[in-house]
């Protein structure tokens, strides 16, 4: 019974712990973030995510000096690791794979 709850305990910090650590991850690997006012739309440059990870619950970026960055340009509180931009890169890698395929 006690190693259950130590079990049960080490879990809830684990998924507690998981997200803050992705996020500082992301936001340690931004090359460049530039804000032009208070609530209002950032250019943003970063990594992009390793292709063998895209379709993983834990996508990691590139390293930068690889040089495969990403320019953006929208809200400040784009998360280079979300759903949204993991999306993106999914939908970029396919077309890419179909021109490739086509020619």
């Amino acid at each position: 019974m006690k190693s259950a709850k130590i079990l049960i305990l080490g879990g809830c910090l684990m998924a507690a712990l998981v997200p803050r650590l992705s996020s500082a991850a992301s936001s340690a690997s931004i090359v460049s973030k530039d804000a032009f006012a208070d609530g209002s739309y950032c250019h943003i440059k970063f990594p992009a995510i390793v292709e063998r990870t895209l379709a993983s619950a834990q996508p990691v970026l590139k390293d930068a000096s690889e040089g495969d960055i990403i320019d953006f340009y929208g809200p400040c509180s784009h998360d280079p690791l979300g759903k949204d931009e993991v999306h993106e890169q999914l939908l970029h890698l396919q077309h890419r794979r179909a021109r490739d395929y086509m020619n």
